[in-house]
C-alpha cells in the first residue's frame, strides 16, 4: 500500500491538491488505511474542503482505535482539536477531543500527542483570555516538543509565549521573541501550515500594538510567502492583513478590494472568526466615506458575533446619532464580546485602547468633559506602557488634545495635536495624521491663528483625497476655502418599482408595469438603484448576490447575537457539513456537561454560547462549513462577470422596457467600480 500511496504522498508535496484526492478516490477502498486518510485529509484542506479534512481524521481516529492503536488515535485526536481550533472558533468541540487524545495517550509518556495535546491547549486558553494556563501550556508545549521532536509545538508554544509577555505588558521582551520566531519561520525549516499560521501570529501580534510598521514588514513577508506555499485558510487571512496594511496607507479602492477578495475567500474556513475580515471591510468603507456600506459589512460583523466597534460606533457619529454612538461605545468597553478569538487581543489594555480612541471623540461631540477626560487618562497610560508603539502614543496625543479644545485649553490642544500628526505621520499612517491635522486646525482657529488653520486643513485635505477618502477631502477643503462647496442637487419627483414578486422580477417605470423573469444583472442593478450615486466594487456585488454580506443593514446590534440573520439569499449547507455541524454539537453537550460536573462556570458560558451558535447556524442552514464559494475571488474575474450580466440585463430591458433600459445606460457606471448616477433632472426614487 505504501507504494500505491506514493505519488499521492509526491502530489501532496507538490500542493497539488485536487491531483491528491483523484488518485486516492481511483484507490478506492485500499487508501481507507491511517497513512491514505491522513493524506486525503491533507489535501482536503488544501483544496478548501475544511469537514472533509476533519471527516478523514475522525475516520483514521475511529479506525486505529478499532485496530487497538490508542497512540496512533490520540495522535489522530489531537489533529481534530488543531483544526477545529484554527479554523472553527469553537472551544468546547476542541477540549472534548483534547480530552479523548490525553485518555488515549496516557499510558506513554513519550507519545509524540503529548506536544501536540500541550499546543493545541495553549492556544484553547489563550483565545479564551485564560492567560495563565496558556502560559503554563505554552512551557509544557515547547519542552514536550524539544523531547519528542515535535517542532509545531515548539515553535507554536514560543509564539503563544511571546504573545503573553506582551499582553503582561513586557514590550522589549515579547517583541524579541517574536523575532526570533520570524526569523526560524524564514529559514524554511518549519512545515507550511505551521509557518503560515505563525506568520499570521506575529502580524495579529503587531496589530495588536498598533504597530503598524512591523505589522507591514511582517505582512509583506507573508505576501510573499503565500504565492507559493499558502493553502487551506491561510491564504485568506494573509489577504486581510493585506487590506489592513491597504487601510492604513491607501489607497482605499485597494484595500477594499482586497478585503472583499478576503472574505470571499474566507468565507468555506471561518466560522466564528469569519467576522474579521467584515470589520475590515467596514473600517475601510469606513474611511471611504461610504457609511452605508460600512454599517453593512460592520451589521454582518456582528452577526458572526465579532464585536463591530469602534467602527459601528463611528458609523453611528458620523450620521449625527451622537447619542446612539455613545450608548454603543459604552456598551461595548463595560460589556466587551467574548468571542475566542486569536486574531485581536482578547482582553486588557490592547483591546480597550481603539474603543477609548473612539470614546473620546464621541464625548467631545457631546460636550461630555468628564467621559471625555476619564477615557483620554485612561488611554494615556495604555500608551505609556506600551510607549514604543508610535501610534498608540499619537492616539493619546490626539485624546488629549481633543479633550483640551472640549474645555479651552488652546495652549494643550496644539501641543497634543501637534504630537499626533508626528507620531501618525511616523507611524505611517496618512489618514489618521489628516483626523488630527483637522484638530489641531480648530485648535489654532481657536486660538487666533487663522492662517496656521488654514495650512493644517489644506495639508488635511489633500491627504484625504490622496488616500482616497472623498467626503473628508470635501469637507477639509471646504473649510480651509480651497475650493467650492458642491452645490445643493436637486431631484425631480418620479417614481419607479424594482423589485422581486412572486419569484418575478416587477419593474414599474414611465407608467408601464412589466413582471419578468429575474435575473442575475437585475440583481446587480436593485442593489444600485436602491443607493444611488453610491460605488460599489464588483466584488462587493458579487459577494452581496453570493450572500457573503447581506444586502443591506437588517441588524439592531442591541438585539442577542446569536437571534439575529441578514435577509440576503445565503447559500444552504451541503449534506456532508450539516452532519459534521450535528457532530460539533453532541460534542459542545459533551464539554457542557463535563463543565457542569466540574462546576466550571466559565467553561460552561463559553460551551453554551458555542451550543447556541451551532443551533443558530442548522437551523437557517447558513453554509458557513460549507464549500460554496461566490465567484468573486478575483477582481478582474468578478469585474467580467458583472460587466456581462449587466449587459444581458440591459438587452432583455431594450425589448420589453425600452425607456427604462435607456435611463440606465444614462446613468449607469461600470468597470471595476459600479454606480447608479441619474442626471438629477432625471432622477428616480426606487422601491426596491
Amino acid at each position: 500500500m505504501v507504494d500505491e500511496l506514493q505519488p499521492v504522498s509526491a502530489a501532496v508535496d507538490r500542493g497539488e491538491w485536487t491531483r491528491a484526492l483523484e488518485l486516492l478516490d481511483a484507490l478506492g477502498d485500499s487508501a481507507r488505511d491511517p497513512q491514505g486518510l491522513e493524506l486525503r485529509a491533507s489535501a482536503s484542506y488544501g483544496a478548501g474542503q475544511f469537514e472533509a479534512c476533519v471527516s478523514a481524521w475522525e475516520e483514521h481516529h475511529s479506525l486505529s482505535l478499532a485496530t487497538g492503536d490508542d497512540i496512533d488515535a490520540a495522535r489522530a485526536a489531537a489533529m481534530i482539536a488543531m483544526y477545529l481550533m484554527i479554523d472553527t472558533g469553537l472551544m468546547a468541540p476542541v477540549r472534548g477531543w483534547l480530552r479523548t487524545a490525553e485518555r488515549l495517550a496516557s499510558g506513554d509518556d513519550d507519545a509524540p500527542a503529548h506536544a501536540m495535546i500541550a499546543m493545541v491547549r495553549t492556544y484553547e486558553r489563550f483565545m479564551c483570555g485564560d492567560m495563565e494556563r496558556s502560559r503554563a501550556e505554552a512551557e509544557r508545549a515547547i519542552e514536550l516538543g524539544e523531547r519528542l521532536g515535535v517542532q509545531p509545538a515548539v515553535v507554536i508554544g514560543r509564539v503563544a509565549t511571546a504573545r503573553i509577555t506582551i499582553l503582561d505588558g513586557n514590550l522589549d521582551e515579547g517583541l524579541d521573541q517574536l523575532d526570533e520566531v520570524g526569523a526560524l519561520l524564514m529559514s524554511g525549516q518549519v512545515d507550511p501550515l505551521t509557518t503560515g499560521m505563525m506568520l499570521c501570529e506575529l502580524i495579529c501580534a503587531a496589530q495588536g500594538l498598533a504597530m503598524h510598521d512591523r505589522a507591514a514588514e511582517w505582512t509583506e513577508v507573508m505576501e510573499r510567502w503565500r504565492h507559493g506555499a499558502a493553502f487551506g485558510g491561510i491564504h485568506g487571512r494573509c489577504r486581510v492583513h493585506r487590506a489592513e496594511m491597504l487601510r492604513m496607507s491607501g489607497p482605499t479602492d485597494a484595500a477594499e478590494a482586497e478585503a472583499l477578495g478576503a472574505c470571499d475567500d474566507l468565507r468555506p474556513w471561518m466560522r466564528r472568526e469569519f467576522g474579521w475580515p467584515l470589520a475590515e471591510l467596514g473600517n475601510i468603507r469606513l474611511r471611504r466615506g461610504d457609511l452605508d456600506g460600512a454599517e453593512e459589512a460592520f451589521t454582518a460583523a456582528y452577526e458572526h458575533a465579532w464585536c463591530p466597534h469602534p467602527g459601528l460606533a463611528q458609523v453611528r457619529l458620523a450620521r449625527g446619532d451622537v447619542d446612539g454612538a455613545a450608548a454603543l461605545i459604552d456598551e461595548a468597553i463595560q460589556h466587551p464580546i467574548r468571542i475566542p478569538s486569536k486574531e485581536r487581543p482578547p482582553f486588557g489594555d490592547l483591546y480597550l485602547a481603539p474603543l477609548l480612541e473612539t470614546q473620546v471623540e464621541i464625548a467631545v461631540a457631546a460636550g461630555d468633559l468628564d467621559t471625555a477626560r476619564e477615557a483620554s487618562e485612561r488611554l494615556d497610560s495604555i500608551a505609556t506602557t506600551y510607549a514604543r508603539s508610535p501610534y498608540l502614543v499619537a492616539s493619546a496625543a490626539l485624546a488629549r488634545a481633543r479633550t483640551a479644545l472640549l474645555s479651552d485649553e488652546t495652549d494643550a490642544a496644539i501641543s497634543g495635536g501637534n504630537d499626533a500628526v508626528a507620531g501618525w505621520s511616523e507611524s505611517g499612517a496618512p489618514y489618521e495624521a489628516a483626523v488630527a491635522r483637522m484638530v489641531l486646525a480648530e485648535a489654532h482657529e481657536r486660538a487666533g491663528n487663522q492662517e496656521a488653520a488654514q495650512m493644517q486643513r489644506s495639508a488635511a485635505a489633500s491627504a484625504f483625497e490622496s488616500f482616497g477618502a472623498a467626503p473628508a477631502a470635501a469637507n477639509a477643503a471646504a473649510l480651509a476655502d480651497t475650493r467650492p462647496a458642491r452645490p445643493a442637487r436637486e431631484r425631480q419627483s418620479r417614481d419607479g418599482v424594482f423589485r422581486v414578486e412572486d419569484g418575478m422580477r416587477r419593474i414599474v417605470f414611465d407608467g408601464n408595469d412589466l413582471s419578468i423573469r429575474d435575473l442575475k444583472g437585475f440583481r446587480y442593478l436593485e442593489r444600485m438603484l436602491a443607493d444611488p450615486d453610491r460605488e460599489f466594487h464588483v466584488l462587493d456585488l458579487v459577494s452581496v448576490d453570493g450572500g457573503t454580506l447581506p444586502t443591506r443593514p437588517t441588524v439592531d446590534p442591541t438585539d442577542e447575537m446569536t437571534s439575529v440573520r441578514g435577509d440576503a439569499d445565503l447559500p444552504t449547507i451541503d449534506d456532508e457539513a450539516r452532519e459534521a455541524y450535528r457532530r460539533r454539537l453532541r460534542e459542545v453537550e459533551e464539554d457542557l456537561e463535563d463543565a457542569k460536573a466540574a462546576n466550571d462556570l466559565g467553561r460552561m458560558e463559553l460551551a453554551e454560547r458555542d451550543r447556541d451558535f451551532l443551533v443558530a447556524e442548522l437551523s437557517h442552514a447558513v453554509g458557513l462549513g460549507g464549500r460554496l464559494r461566490s465567484t468573486g475571488g478575483d477582481a478582474e474575474k468578478a469585474r467580467g462577470s458583472v460587466s456581462r450580466c449587466l449587459r444581458y440585463a440591459l438587452g432583455q430591458l431594450t425589448h420589453d422596457l425600452p425607456s427604462l433600459a435607456d435611463h440606465l445606460r444614462a446613468s449607469l457606471q461600470t468597470g471595476t467600480y459600479c454606480a447608479y448616477r441619474p442626471d438629477p433632472m432625471a432622477a428616480v426614487t426606487w422601491q426596491t
